[in-house]
């Protein structure tokens, strides 16, 4: 560990020596971290993970060079300085959290990467008053320059318009069965099956606190309820529909939030205000549903409204009226 602050040292206090050995390091890790995508995409996404196999490739032979510079220049012996050893210097995020980024993230992700290298380059080549050493670091800066039309070329290579098209297609509908499908069935139990237990309460004690706390009781309880149901009803190993975690957190939280949805404003002591209100949101939460049904799910709008709407309205009359009797 480099002597300083906190265990580190600051990135103007390093030698020529020290950047070097840093930048080989980083470029190590980069590599790494693009056969890392590229593993986590080969299944889904082929061309893409082979656009990353090839960029890994050019890593490695970035790094090869710059140990044979450093040899030349420093000898055999490169010590070991890596990105957590400097204070201020970019980091890169930990490899568990590749799982949760999209296809688009990823690809963002990558070119990140090269611009961020490029700018430790430019900055050393800045700081250092040796013309040897100047020249060095802008052509490692130029190198990740090229890194980063690199990677364009290889997306043109390995992804054209119709490739991209298809890998896009392939993560949208990832998105739809791992988050959005099962969150929409959530949402719409949560925001429909609740709505007789707390109009029901509201009209038959017309107490905002009491109607409260069984709106809260029943969204958390539809929540847990759904959320484990969604999880262990489908491992996603031949359906493809993703994590079953990730299903049942999106299915748990949005029976929860439509539920709390019209529960919430019963916080208000005035019973009709809060009761309006909670109509008010009703109506929003039920067009929210007819609306992610018709986007992202492809149902056409008037079945949806349809199906949504005289559903909830139902529902909620029979709560009125068993709440009213």
């Amino acid at each position: 560990m480099i002597p300083g602050f906190g265990g580190r040292r600051h990135f103007d206090d390093l030698g020529d020596r020290e950047i070097l050995a840093l930048a080989i390091s980083a470029e190590e890790d980069d590599a790494r971290i693009y056969r890392t995508y590229a593993e986590r995409l080969r299944a889904s996404f082929p061309r893409t993970a082979k656009l990353f196999d090839d960029m890994a490739t050019e890593e490695d032979g970035h790094r090869r060079r710059l140990i044979e510079r450093f040899r030349t220049a420093f000898g055999e012996t490169i010590p070991l300085i890596r990105r957590e050893h400097v204070a201020g210097f970019y980091a890169r995020k930990p490899v568990w959290l590749f799982e949760n980024l999209s296809l688009d993230r990823i690809r963002g992700e990558a070119a990140l990467m090269e611009q961020t290298a490029r700018r430790f380059y430019l900055q050393a080549a800045q700081r250092t008053g040796d013309a040897d050493t100047r020249k060095l670091l802008g052509d490692l800066a130029a190198a990740e320059a090229g890194h980063t039309e690199l990677a364009r070329t290889l997306e043109q290579e390995h992804l054209d318009a119709d490739a991209r098209s298809e890998e896009d297609v392939k993560a949208r509908q990832q998105f739809v069965l791992t988050y959005v499908q099962p969150g929409l069935a959530g949402l719409m139990d949560g925001s429909v099956s609740t709505l007789a237990p707390i109009f029901a309460t509201a009209f038959a004690t017309q107490d905002t606190w009491t109607t409260f706390l069984v709106g809260l009781a029943a969204s958390l309880g539809a929540g847990i309820s759904m959320g484990f149901t969604e999880a262990a009803s489908d491992d996603g190993r031949i359906s493809g529909r993703g994590s079953p975690l990730k299903r049942g957190l999106a299915c748990g939280v949005m029976t929860t939030l439509g539920g709390l949805g019209h529960a919430l404003p019963y916080l208000i002591p005035a019973f009709w205000t809060a009761t309006i209100l909670a109509f008010v949101l009703v109506f929003f939460e039920l067009w929210a549903i007819v609306w992610i049904q018709n986007r992202y799910m492809q149902t056409p709008f008037f079945r949806a409204t349809f199906q949504v709407v005289l559903g909830g309205a139902l529902v909620f009359a029979s709560g009125v009226l068993i709440g009213s009797a």
